[in-house]
């Protein structure tokens, strides 16, 4: 078992009364809050008329319209209203995109220069506001971490911020707010889960606690999802969906194992950043071109582990072959939920893959690092395969 350290000092509220709970932990935080949310669903749902009714001895400021992808000149008008009106903590209303703004607004509004600055060098970030979270979708698991992903359009970078310091205080998951989330969303939020997982699990050594962590979580979603779209209303399939959400991406999942640099999440960052697509369709299409990249005779063990107890193979039958059919089933299962399986069908053309390739060893963790290593020809390669 490798070395590991974990810290998980956020508090998660569950259930159908927890947005209630909002206020009494918030208590020591000061009387000025900052709601930041997104579009108008929120509104739409009444959801913000909740948050603000629970925060009603509060000073309210409201910052609304923080897009997917979450654009840093958006932090930085959102953290200079901070300073501007002295707000004292942040309440983000939303799924991942807003929880993860609200993440660098909180250490923006801490610093004088651009948000940008902390984004590319965390060690910047001294101070932040305290942030709670207010979360409406299963996806991104920012409701439970100390990171956050940012773009800038000006560089054509989507990159991650992260620091200890942005932890969310406390998170207030209800999962009757996401009932409303559209088909789209809940479908792209799963395949998010889902690659958070295969980050943290398709590595050369795992150990039986987190294999277990990691074939729940995978198990969880693909049994829930298709009732989630079937029938919205499933408050049971909703809950696990969120819980899955929370633990995908804290850490706990990759307890003991060999670390991982998340290729392919660092490959579809540079997706995204040059041509501004769902993340979670990006990972979605990605991610079986990855598994066939990486399947060899020394991985194939991995993926027919993943083979047998996650899909319930039959483990007598040999590892390569579990391997491609597990491979074949989960392509079949994203598709199957509603999401395209080639990035031409979402827009996406191959003018950018040379400069994607090339930016990715600038600011993410080393792909040789991945379990089977990638270079600038591998990136390339599963990116046309993906097209």
């Amino acid at each position: 078992m490798h070395s590991f350290e974990l810290f998980l000092p956020t508090r998660l509220v569950y259930g159908s009364d927890s947005i209630e709970k909002l206020p009494a932990a918030a208590a020591g935080c000061g009387k000025k809050v900052l709601i930041a949310y997104g579009g108008g669903s929120v509104k739409k749902t009444g959801l913000l008329d909740r948050v603000k009714k629970a925060l009603a001895d509060f000073e309210i400021v409201e910052f609304a319209g923080i897009e997917p992808n979450p654009r840093v000149t958006s932090v930085n008008a959102a953290a200079k209203l901070c300073r501007e009106q002295n707000v004292n903590f942040v309440v983000a209303v939303g799924g991942g995109s807003v929880m993860d703004a609200a993440k660098a607004i909180c250490a923006g509004a801490r610093y004088e220069g651009d948000a940008w600055d902390l984004v590319r060098d965390s060690s910047l970030i001294k101070s932040a506001l305290p942030l709670f979270t207010v979360l409406t979708n299963a996806a991104t698991g920012s409701e439970y971490d100390a990171a956050g992903v940012i773009t800038n359009l000006e560089t054509n970078e989507k990159l991650p911020i992260v620091s200890p310091l942005l932890f969310p205080v406390a998170s207030f998951c209800d999962p009757a707010v996401s009932v409303s989330v559209p088909a789209w969303h809940t479908a792209a939020g799963a395949a998010d889960i889902m690659s958070h997982t295969f980050e943290q699990y398709l590595v050369m050594e795992g150990n039986d606690v987190s294999d277990g962590f990691c074939e729940t979580i995978l198990k969880t979603v693909i049994k829930n999802t298709p009732i989630c779209i079937k029938d919205p209303a499933n408050i049971e399939a909703r809950a696990a969906m969120m819980l899955a959400s929370s633990f995908g991406c804290c850490g706990l999942l990759a307890i003991g194992n060999t670390p991982s640099p998340w290729p392919c999440h660092g490959i579809e960052h540079e997706i995204s950043a040059w041509h501004d697509i769902t993340h979670g369709a990006g990972l979605a299409i990605i991610t079986p071109h990855w598994m066939r990249y990486s399947l060899n005779e020394k991985t194939a063990p991995r993926f027919a582990k993943y083979a047998v107890n996650v899909w319930g193979m039959d483990a007598s039958l040999d590892e390569m072959t579990l391997a491609n059919a597990a491979i074949d089933k989960t392509a079949e299962f994203f598709a199957s939920i509603g999401i395209p399986m080639h990035l031409r069908d979402v827009g996406v053309d191959e003018s950018h893959f040379e400069a994607m390739a090339d930016h990715i060893p600038t600011c993410w963790w080393p792909l040789s690092g991945a379990l089977h290593p990638i270079d600038k020809a591998g990136v390339i390669e599963i990116l046309k395969a993906s097209l």
